[in-house]
């Protein structure tokens, strides 16, 4: 292998994670002239323009981009093995950038990532909040938290958790409608809807006792797709709604939320870690799955 070229990928890595010239240097300890000069001659080996310059950004050509999608998983393997060679194979370090669902992210993480962090301080993170999960590869994302049976089978799956599913009210809605005594009785109620991001439909209501699988027909004027919104909106007494057992752990707790139907306790959503096909993932990314694992339970 030319090793300049092994070189010049290393610094149009360094370029894209850092987004510019001027701290691409930084981290590499050379200066921005000797950046540039590097990709000038990466181009110039590979006979392609990869970077579009400006004044104030850096952004990848069609060509760069398919260029980077094809060797920054390369570039992954490569560090991971020198991890592994010099006996560092558990340091957490580096960046790590997460594809995160956003009702996790919201109800769940939000207010922990501080103590990750504090664990691992050679460690950055970058969460980003999707409602799909996208080409991992492509995107430079080194894992993904998301609900449901996994879709693709170029990515590796590890189910994290089951979720419990319960349905909840205000005691301020109870008061003005009164309590639903079985879940057939919610058609009478007002409900509010959850858009499913993956269809585009609200997710159906169903209410699982053992075996027994109950699906049930809700009365809604009111649908959302973004979970904090709903929960806040059951909190004031909108309607009713179903969440996340560990979402609302504490509300429940404080009594500001009652859990209606705990006779129908067995629903469901299972959570996972999804990341590319790699023989041995990185240190960082089994330090997250740890740190998402440990903050369910």
């Amino acid at each position: 292998m030319d090793g300049r070229l092994l070189t010049g990928v290393t610094v149009l890595d360094a370029v894209i994670e850092s987004g510019g010239f001027s701290r691409a240097a930084e981290a590499l300890g050379m200066s921005a002239s000797g950046v540039s000069h590097a990709i000038a001659r990466l181009e110039a080996r590979l006979g392609v323009r990869l970077l579009d310059r400006t004044t104030r950004s850096v952004a990848l050509t069609d060509e760069g981009r398919r260029f980077y999608e094809r060797v920054r998983p390369s570039l992954e393997e490569i560090e991971e093995a020198a991890i592994d060679a010099t006996g560092a194979s558990a340091r957490v370090r580096g960046r790590l950038r997460v594809n995160v669902d956003p009702l996790f992210s919201r109800l769940v993480l939000a207010g922990h990532l501080g103590d990750f962090l504090a664990q691992y301080p050679e460690l950055a993170l970058e969460t980003i909040t999707r409602e799909h999960v996208g080409d991992l590869v492509a995107d430079g994302i080194d894992v993904a938290i998301r609900f449901g049976d996994p879709l693709g089978a170029s990515l590796v799956s590890r189910k994290l958790a089951d979720i419990q599913v319960q349905t909840v009210a205000s005691p301020a809605y109870l008061q003005r409608h009164g309590r639903p005594p079985t879940p057939q009785d919610l058609l009478k109620h007002l409900c509010i809807d959850f858009r499913d991001p993956l269809t585009g439909r609200p997710y159906d209501w169903e209410f699982h006792r053992k075996s027994e699988i109950l699906p049930v027909r809700i009365s809604s004027r009111l649908m959302l797709s973004d979970a904090g919104t709903m929960l806040t909106e059951c909190l004031a007494g909108t309607g009713i709604c179903q969440v996340l057992a560990i979402a609302v752990k504490q509300l429940l707790a404080d009594g500001r939320l009652v859990n209606l139907f705990p006779d129908w306790p067995d629903e469901r959503f299972s959570l996972y870690a999804l990341y590319p096909s790699r023989h041995h993932p990185a240190a960082k990314v089994r330090a997250f799955i740890e740190f998402v694992s440990q903050t369910i339970r």
